[in-house]
C-alpha cells in the first residue's frame, strides 16, 4: 500500500460522503435524494478518470435509537441490524456505487473515535464538568435558550431540560479559527446562503460543547470513564475518518502524509453532501474537532434542500411521507434518479408530486432523448442496413452541433465541480433539443431518395452526438445509459480502466475520455435492432402509494426550475441565466406537446423571472 503523500502526488483523489443515516426509522425520499446525488457526483468523477472514494452508511448510537429499540421490544443491536439493512438495500436499489458502507457499531469505528478523543484530551481540548440546558432527543442536539421557538427546538422538535455531569469540548476556542476558515475558503460551505447562516452563528460566539451523556447507555463509552457515552454527533462525524481508506490508528501518520491505505483511500474529504438541517454539525463542530487534532478539514460541505408535499414538510403523522422503495417500484430507478437530480435546483427546497415526476421524465427523457434515439436508430436500420453509415463532408451545421457536443464535458465538469447537477442535466437536455431540431431540419427520411450521401452524413452526425450524450448521461440514468450505448454499438473495451470503485469499474470506451472526435462511431459497425430505452410513463398506471397527484415540482421559493430560490439567485447574471433556462424549458414543453396547464404554469414563471430581471439592479 502506498502512502497518502505518494498517492496524492501521483493522482489526486475525490472523496465524497453522504451523512450516515440515523437508524431510528425506515428510509424516506430524503435519504434517497442524498444518496442519488452523491452517487451521481461519484460516478461523474470516476468516469472522468479520478480516483474516487464514495462513503455511505448508518449512524446507530444515541438516546433516540435506544428509545426506538425499547419501543420495538428488541435489543438496540438487533434493532440497528434490521434498520441498517434497510438503508443498505435502498443504496443497492438506487444503484449507488459506494466503496464502503460504514456502521458506527463496528469495532473499527469505536477504535477511531477513541483515538480522536485521546488526541483531543492530549491537546487540552476536553475537560469534565456538568451540563444544564435544553436537549432534543429527536435532533440529538443541545440548544441555547435563545434558540428555542415557542418552547421547541428551531426544527420543531420537543426539548427537555437536562442536568448531568458531562465532558466538554472547548468549542469556544475555535471561534476565530473557524471564522478564518470561512474567510479564506468562501466555498467551504455551499450554497452561499447556507454559508452566511453559519457565519452569523459563529460570529455570535461559540460556547463549549457537551460531548458525553450519562442518561443512557447505547453508545461508545468514554475511554477510562464508562459511566459516560460519547456524544452521538462526535461519534457519528468521526465515521468520515474511520472509513477514509487509510490506517487511522496512527493520527501522526495521517497528519504527516505517511498513512498507508487501499486503492481508493483519500483524505481529506472533497465534499460532504448533507441535508440543510445538519449543516451546523458538519461546518462548525466537525472542522473544530479536526482542527483540535491537527487534521485537515474537508474541502467543502454542500447542503441540499428538503422535498415537501404541497409545500408541507413530510411527516408520518400527516401521512405524506414518500417511500423510495415504492417510488422505484412504480417508475423504475432511472426515472426516480433523473427526477431527484433535476426536478429542482440542487441546494433549494422542492415540492414532490407524482405529476411532476411523470411530466419531467416524459418531457426530457421519453419525448426528447428517447424519441431522438429511436428515430435515428430506425432510420439507420431502414436506410443503412443497420450499420453506422460513412459520413461525407461535414457542413458548418454538423461541425457546430458536434463542437457543442464535444464541448459538453468541460461545461458539465464545471457544473459538477460546483455540485450543480441540475445544470449539467439541463446542458444535456438542451443539446438533445438541438439534435431534434437538426434531424427535423435535415429530414434524413427524405434525403434517402434525393441525396443518399447527405443522408448518411446526417445519420452519422446524429449517432456521434448520441454517443457522447449517452456517455455523459451515465451518472444520471446509469441503466438506461448502458442500454443506449449498447444500441449505439459502444461496446465495453476488453480491458477498461478501473478508475475508482471496484463496484463501478470504468470502461475506456464509455469513460469521459471518449467524449472526443478520436473515439467517434466507426462506419460499418453493425448496430442492434432498435428498442425503447426511455419509455413514456402513463400517469394513470401509477399506484396510489406513489403519492397522489399534486402541483408540478418547483422550488418552494418563487423561482424557475433551472434557477435556485432567492438564496441562489443573488446576482443579476444568475437571474439572466434563469430566464434563459426557463425559456428553454417552455420551448421544450411546447415541442413535446405537453398539456396546456403545465405550459401555462411554466410561462407564468418565465414572466415572473423576466419581471425580476427588469427590477434587478445592474452589477
Amino acid at each position: 500500500m502506498s502512502t497518502m503523500a505518494e498517492r496524492e502526488a501521483a493522482e489526486p483523489g475525490f472523496y465524497i460522503t453522504t451523512p450516515i443515516y440515523y437508524v431510528n426509522d425506515k428510509p424516506h425520499i430524503g435519504h434517497a435524494y442524498t444518496t442519488v446525488a452523491s452517487d451521481a457526483f461519484a460516478r461523474f468523477n470516476r468516469l472522468d478518470g479520478k480516483r474516487v472514494r464514495f462513503l455511505t452508511g448508518t449512524d446507530e448510537h444515541g438516546q433516540k435509537v435506544q428509545q426506538s429499540a425499547e419501543k420495538a421490544g428488541v435489543a438496540p443491536q438487533q434493532f440497528t441490524d434490521r434498520v441498517s439493512a434497510n438503508f443498505r438495500s435502498l443504496a443497492t436499489l438506487l444503484l449507488a456505487t459506494h466503496d464502503d458502507f460504514i456502521r458506527t457499531t463496528e469495532p473499527r469505528h469505536k477504535a477511531t473515535v477513541h483515538a480522536l478523543w485521546a488526541e483531543m484530551v492530549r491537546n487540552g481540548h476536553i475537560y469534565k464538568g456538568a451540563y444544564e440546558g435544553w436537549y432534543s432527543v429527536r435532533d440529538e442536539a443541545f440548544y441555547a435558550e435563545g434558540e428555542l421557538v415557542d418552547g421547541k427546538a428551531p426544527t420543531g422538535a420537543e426539548v427537555a431540560w437536562v442536568s448531568e455531569p458531562s465532558y466538554f469540548f472547548r468549542l469556544s476556542a475555535f471561534t476565530q479559527p473557524l471564522l478564518e476558515l470561512y474567510g479564506q475558503r468562501p466555498d467551504f460551505i455551499m450554497p452561499a446562503a447556507r454559508r452566511n447562516e453559519m457565519l452569523r452563528f459563529v460570529e455570535g460566539g461559540l460556547q463549549d460543547l457537551s460531548i458525553s451523556r450519562t442518561a443512557f447507555s447505547w453508545g461508545i463509552p468514554v475511554p477510562d470513564d464508562e459511566e459516560h457515552v460519547i456524544y452521538v454527533w462526535l461519534d457519528a462525524l468521526t465515521n468520515y475518518l474511520t472509513a477514509c481508506g487509510y490506517d487511522v490508528a496512527d493520527l501522526d501518520a495521517l497528519r504527516s502524509g505517511a498513512a498507508r491505505g487501499g486503492p481508493t483511500a483519500v483524505w481529506p474529504p472533497t465534499v460532504h453532501i448533507v441535508g440543510k438541517d445538519i449543516l451546523r454539525f458538519h461546518t462548525v463542530f466537525w472542522p473544530a474537532f479536526l482542527l483540535a487534532c491537527g487534521l485537515e478539514v474537508p474541502r467543502r460541505v454542500f447542503a441540499h434542500g428538503w422535498w415537501t408535499i404541497q409545500g408541507a414538510k413530510m411527516s408520518k403523522s400527516v401521512g405524506n411521507v414518500v417511500d423510495p422503495f415504492e417510488l422505484v417500484d412504480a417508475y423504475g430507478v432511472d426515472a426516480v434518479r433523473y427526477f431527484l437530480l433535476t426536478g429542482v435546483p440542487f441546494g433549494a427546497d422542492g415540492d414532490y408530486s407524482r405529476d411532476a415526476l411523470v411530466n419531467l421524465v416524459n418531457a426530457n427523457l421519453a419525448n426528447q432523448m428517447g424519441n431522438l434515439l429511436h428515430r435515428t436508430m430506425m432510420l439507420v436500420h431502414s436506410k443503412c442496413d443497420g450499420c453506422v453509415p460513412l459520413a461525407g463532408a461535414l457542413t458548418d451545421t454538423e461541425r457546430g452541433l458536434l463542437d457543442k457536443t464535444y464541448g459538453l464535458l468541460a461545461v458539465c465538469r464545471a457544473h459538477m465541480d460546483a455540485q450543480a447537477v441540475h445544470r449539467m442535466a439541463d446542458e444535456l437536455a438542451s443539446t438533445v433539443r438541438l439534435c431534434n431540431e437538426y434531424i427535423d431540419a435535415q429530414a434524413p427520411w427524405s434525403l434517402g431518395k434525393t441525396d443518399p450521401a447527405r443522408m448518411r452524413t446526417v445519420l452519422w452526425t446524429l449517432l456521434e452526438a448520441l454517443r457522447c450524450i449517452g456517455i455523459l448521461m451515465q451518472p444520471l440514468t446509469p441503466q438506461a445509459s448502458i442500454r443506449m450505448l449498447d444500441q449505439l454499438g459502444i461496446r465495453p473495451s476488453p480491458s477498461g480502466s478501473h478508475a475508482g470503485s471496484a463496484a463501478a469499474p470504468v470502461d475506456d470506451a464509455r469513460s469521459f475520455a471518449a467524449v472526443s472526435p478520436g473515439h467517434a462511431v466507426v462506419a460499418g459497425t453493425r448496430l442492434p435492432a432498435p428498442a425503447p430505452v426511455f419509455p413514456r410513463i402513463e400517469l394513470e398506471e401509477a399506484p396510489p402509494s406513489a403519492q397522489p397527484a399534486a402541483a408540478p415540482a418547483v422550488p418552494t421559493q418563487p423561482s424557475a426550475h433551472a434557477a435556485a430560490d432567492d438564496q441562489c439567485l443573488d446576482a443579476i447574471d444568475d437571474v439572466e441565466g434563469a430566464v434563459r433556462e426557463q425559456g428553454e424549458r417552455v420551448r421544450a414543453l411546447k415541442a413535446a406537446k405537453a398539456d396546456k396547464a403545465q405550459i401555462d404554469s411554466e410561462v407564468a414563471k418565465l414572466l415572473k423571472l423576466k419581471g425580476r430581471l427588469a427590477a434587478a439592479p445592474a452589477n
